[in-house]
């Protein structure tokens, strides 16, 4: 009997730390409405058009479940030298290889999920999982997304992706789900900038739990870009409670 109370004890604490210490990654970089006028997070709401790199879109796992997958989704940096996009080897938490690809395309389709494309000036939207840090109780630190707005050779160092900032989401704009803070769906919505060119472009979300404790996801997007005048931007619908706070565009 005290065998049997320590073995079941064990799991509940390991349950618990897996609660606490779960972490969140970008899980659907172009998330589309089904109903724009009704914009919403959750599996019911809308579907997903593309995806960060080598994400495993076959895995089979439920939606915030990657975390518990190998490799991991959620990738958290390491301040001594902050790695932007997870090598799968560096890092506190590594993460999934979300190094850029040569050709790019060979990180997406077949068990991949599809790169996203976009037209400059449209407006895209990510989704992410809560992991239970959308609690009242947890602090609301920004989900930051970082694009260069040229055509580069080669990923760009953090300190690059940080300077190339083009929006600030918040972190807790979410569909709650009660007694499920850790698959709560949440996301964020921001404007492609509407000057760039055609070609394809590197994106890095990235959002800070603590002072110095990053987790970041990266992503390639195929831009049709401007040509003579701003494309127009596809309304998301009326205002809505959800999107009281979906971004601060610097």
């Amino acid at each position: 009997m005290l065998f049997r109370t320590t073995v079941i004890a064990s799991a509940a604490l390991a349950l618990v730390a897996t609660m606490v210490e779960a972490h969140s990654w970008a899980d659907c970089v172009d998330w589309r409405f089904n109903d724009p006028a009704k914009p919403g997070w959750r599996a019911s709401d809308g579907k997903c058009f593309g995806y960060a790199r080598q994400y495993p879109v076959n895995s089979g796992v439920q939606f915030g479940g990657l975390d518990s997958y190998s490799p991991s989704r959620h990738y958290h940096q390491d301040p001594k030298d902050f790695i932007p996009c997870s090598d799968h080897f560096h890092g506190i938490e590594p993460g999934a290889d979300e190094t850029r690809q040569s050709p790019i395309s060979k990180a997406y389709g077949g068990r991949f999920g599809v790169m996203a494309t976009a037209t400059a000036g449209q407006k895209m939207c990510i989704r992410w999982p809560a992991k239970n840090h959308a609690k009242p109780t947890e602090p609301n630190n920004p989900v930051w997304i970082n694009m260069p707005q040229t055509i580069l050779a080669k990923d760009p160092n953090q300190t690059g992706f940080t300077a190339a900032n083009i929006a600030k989401l918040n972190y807790k704009n979410c569909n709650q789900i009660d007694g499920d803070t850790d698959h709560t769906p949440c996301g964020g919505c921001f404007d492609v900038p509407a000057n760039l060119a055609s070609g394809t472009y590197v994106i890095q979300w990235r959002w800070m739990l603590n002072k110095d404790e990053y987790y970041a996801s990266c992503w390639d997007l195929q831009v049709n870009g401007a040509s003579g005048q701003n494309p127009s931007t596809p309304s998301l619908g009326n205002s809505t409670s959800i999107f009281a706070d979906l971004a601060e565009d610097n």
